[in-house]
């Protein structure tokens, strides 16, 4: 094994119930080095990182962490050996401060904690690595942005060498993001392993040296960045030839289909959440709304679609008032949702398909004999939509908890796009899916603003923004600060409203 080699794992394999997760998969991370873990949900990627910090043990196959064979029986083996993961979801006690939680789990001799020490070591690797964060401040205090520092920050202080992050840049700011790479490529240039999962390509070839790339749990291959492109990791990923959908057509959007004007609305703590919001979205056009998550996006989402109330101001859905009107009122107004908890809000999990269609068809004459539902009408129906929407699943009765993320966002959209809405919300609608699921989410919103829905898109996504929208809106802190054309505007300067600049305002 070469002296630079920190991380080889070696013919893993792993099966759960009926799954085989990693079938005889290899992984190498080197020092000095920025690896990519691509593939598609399901391929793996997960079990495998889980498997390499000790939460899982490998049903075959060897790890070797710098030169030596390990057996880790518990993620703390993993952290012993310098072993360091960044999750998705922060794993963080809120009203502790800083310093306090990264003593957590982190063992040091003695009786007494010297927290001024702890402060102090804090302080030394945030300025070490541009990663400033005050040692004493309360985890709730922080933004997402910060909080994702302290997350690295804990590992660096326990001493890792290897780091894994998982979708790293799923709550920044472009500007954020660039930040985080510079730190990335620093911790990498003083030998440490830095692995990312990510599905945003063009990140991938922004920050990694190589790629490995895992499909359906099986290896395919690992590439250098330099010799490789989208299109060939995008066919490494999937086994195809994949284009991604954009908004190339001609703007030529009709009336005004939601009107916004000075809308205020609470949050759950009882905080203002938006704060005199205007905004339009057309038929024929697709409005993203872009914003650092937590700005205001799910109470906007929630306002329009009824579920949170309006605290004052107008909304008005084809020129009708509808300000705190029901969820039921604003479907029959032709509104669909695709609320961004795809399991939690958009579909009940312990039901099947037919169940989870049939949760917007039931009030229909024709869905009902009499006072029972037409169940053999409602599986005909399910059938068709499955079909139409390349939804895959066992069986149309089996609980749709089974399926994977990119066939439940299928069946979710299948359901609202069939009662052919004039107005669709829809909420990160690709989050967490692969390529090929996130070019038939798009493929499908751009057929229905061609078919003259107005389309209200929230997302984190700015490549996705840019492909898709007309127009951009973007929030802070609950407002809008500003409304451009999206040929009109650049990635750079809706980064920069994004962090609290509005429109036209130059920044020093």
């Amino acid at each position: 094994m070469a002296d630079s080699t920190l991380v080889s794992m070696r013919g893993i394999t792993k099966t759960f119930p009926g799954v085989l997760a990693n079938s005889d998969v290899n992984f190498e991370a080197k020092k000095g080095e920025i690896h990519a873990l691509l593939g598609e949900n399901g391929a793996g990627k997960s079990t495998l990182m889980n498997i390499l910090t000790g939460l899982y043990r490998p049903d075959e196959g060897e790890i070797w962490i710098k030169g030596e064979k390990v057996v880790f029986r518990s993620p703390k083996e993993a952290i012993a050996a310098g072993i360091g993961m960044v999750h998705q979801h922060f794993r963080l006690v809120q009203p502790f401060t800083v310093a306090e939680n990264l003593i957590l789990g982190s063992p040091r001799p003695g009786r007494i904690l010297n927290m001024k020490q702890v402060e102090k070591e804090i302080t030394s690797i945030s300025k070490k690595f541009g990663l400033e964060v005050d040692p004493r401040a309360k985890i709730w205090q922080l933004s997402v942005g910060e909080q994702q520092r302290v997350e690295i920050i804990k590992m660096l202080y326990r001493g890792a060498d290897i780091l894994i992050l998982d979708e790293p840049t799923a709550v920044l700011t472009p500007q954020e993001v660039k930040e985080l790479f510079k730190t990335l490529r620093m911790m990498a240039d003083e030998g440490r392993a830095v692995i990312i999962i990510t599905h945003k390509l063009h990140e991938v070839m922004a920050v990694a040296d190589r790629v490995t790339v895992l499909r359906g749990g099986k290896y395919i291959g690992t590439v250098n960045k330099k010799e490789t492109t989208k299109q060939e990791l995008t066919k490494m990923m999937v086994g195809r030839e994949i284009e991604l959908s954009s908004n190339q057509d001609d703007y030529n959007p009709g009336e005004d289909v939601l009107i916004l004007e000075n809308i205020n609305a609470l949050n759950d703590k009882g905080y203002p959440a938006l704060k005199n919001v205007n905004l339009t979205v057309k038929e024929g056009e697709i409005l993203g709304i872009a914003g650092v998550a937590g700005n205001g996006q799910r109470e906007l989402a929630e306002v329009v679609t009824g579920l949170r109330e309006i605290q004052s101001g107008t909304l008005k859905i084809n020129s009708k008032q509808y300000c705190n009107c029901s969820p039921l009122e604003i479907i029959d107004a032709g509104v669909a949702h695709i609320p961004e908890d795809r399991l939690g809000m958009g579909l009940v999990p312990s039901l099947g398909a037919v169940e989870n269609i049939m949760l917007k068809e039931y009030r229909k004459k024709e869905m009902n004999k009499g006072l029972f539902l037409n169940h053999k009408l409602l599986k005909k129906k399910t059938g068709e939509l499955i079909e139409e929407f390349g939804v895959k699943t066992a069986s149309i009765d089996s609980p749709v908890k089974l399926m994977s993320g990119g066939n439940l966002q299928r069946l979710l959209i299948a359901r609202e796009i069939s009662c052919q809405p004039k107005f669709i919300v829809a909420s990160y609608p690709v989050r967490g899916l692969d390529v090929g699921a996130i070019e038939a989410v798009h493929r499908i919103l751009l057929e229905q603003r061609k078919a003259g829905a107005a389309i209200l898109l929230i997302s984190e996504d700015l490549e996705e923004i840019f492909a898709l929208a007309d127009r951009i809106a973007v929030l802070y802190e609950g407002e809008v600060m500003g409304v451009i054309r999206t040929s009109e505007t650049t990635v750079e300067e809706i980064g920069l409203m994004m962090a609290g600049s509005r429109e036209g305002e130059k920044v020093s």
